[in-house]
């Protein structure tokens, strides 16, 4: 590590509630974002308003910071001696998802129109928040005191991978859709000509009714992970049965895996078969209780399940800043590996 490193190091964990220069920052800039988030978004103020410009410029600060944290916890797995490492890995890996969902979400409010207020929560219990940086970070996200999100051991075996996470951008809707097929089965090497749209199946009705509340964890080789969420599920359900649903019957007919190779033939006639049933209703008293509808899912190589909740974390943060009072998830009963791993993620 170089010394600027150990510097940063020793000020995120200074002492419990007395925090070194970058950890002041990172708190001073996130504070201030969110609370003049109503400055900027959708649609965009006017190119000379001043309050936008300084919002931006703010964000682009807090961004550089989280990410300078990120690679300090990828160097310090990297060059730590294993006592030192496993002493003080818990802390930096706490922070580095901390971060990595806070940036995304920052992200997230310079692109979007927040309608409804932030803090919809009333007063937490003392139990709820940690202390340390760790704490007051949770403290200013919108789900931050659901704490069952927080509180997650460390990997046994740390990685110095360095991720991404950050909301959706055009580019992403082809590169995301061998993500989304069950079990993981489709590689790159092996997208079918019909296009990208049945391999993600999954995934493709929120990348066109609600791309707003999507967003990518990235590493190293590209896209391995992604959150969607839709805020009024309901409405959601409608719009893909009514319009999104016989769009693609139509341009993917039931009879096009006639003839199809034998390398694709059971991805594609499990894409087919999925376009042609109809889904199964959701029942009213879940919409009540449970609005907004979500989807999580990572690439196989994505060990590290801290990257995993921090892509829960960024998505819950925004369709609570919306007025999201609850959200649920569409599993098959049968499908062992997304149970499994929305079971990992608590």
């Amino acid at each position: 590590l170089t010394l600027e490193e150990v510097r940063m190091l020793v000020e995120l964990f200074y002492l419990p509630y007395h925090h070194g220069p970058q950890a002041q920052n990172l708190l001073k800039h996130f504070r201030w974002l969110r609370a003049n988030s109503l400055s900027v978004g959708v649609p965009a103020p006017a190119p000379d308003a001043c309050e936008g410009t300084q919002w931006r410029s703010q964000a682009q600060s807090f961004q550089l910071l989280c990410a300078q944290t990120c690679r300090l916890h990828s160097r310090f797995v990297s060059s730590a001696g294993r006592a030192l490492l496993y002493d003080l890995h818990p802390y930096l890996w706490d922070i580095r998802n901390m971060l990595l969902a806070a940036s995304a979400f920052v992200l997230w409010l310079g692109c979007q129109s927040i309608t409804a207020p932030m803090l919809l929560r009333g007063d937490a219990e003392p139990w709820t928040h940690r202390g340390g940086l760790f704490g007051e970070l949770q403290a200013l996200l919108p789900v931050g005191n659901s704490c069952d999100l927080f509180y997650h051991p460390p990997p046994l075996f740390p990685s110095s991978q360095l991720y991404l996470l950050r909301p959706l951008l055009p580019l992403d809707r082809r590169r995301l859709a061998g993500l989304s097929c069950p079990q993981g089965r489709l590689g790159s090497g092996q997208q079918l000509s019909t296009g990208p749209a049945l391999a993600g199946r999954l995934l493709g009705s929120f990348l066109s009714l609600s791309p707003e509340y999507t967003f990518v964890l990235e590493d190293e080789a590209g896209p391995c992970g992604y959150a969607a969420g839709a805020l009024c599920a309901e409405g959601f359900l409608q719009q893909r049965d009514s319009s999104w649903l016989p769009a693609i019957r139509h341009k993917y007919p039931r009879d096009l895996g006639v003839g199809a190779s034998a390398l694709g033939q059971d991805v594609l006639e499990e894409a087919l078969l999925f376009f042609h049933t109809e889904p199964p209703a959701v029942p009213l008293p879940v919409l009540q209780r449970f609005p907004s509808l979500v989807q999580l899912g990572t690439a196989p190589r994505v060990l590290d399940v801290g990257a995993s909740r921090s892509l829960a974390i960024c998505l819950l943060s925004a369709l609570r800043a919306n007025g999201s009072r609850g959200v649920f998830c569409q599993v098959s009963a049968t499908d062992r590996q997304q149970m499994s791993f929305y079971s990992k993620l608590g």
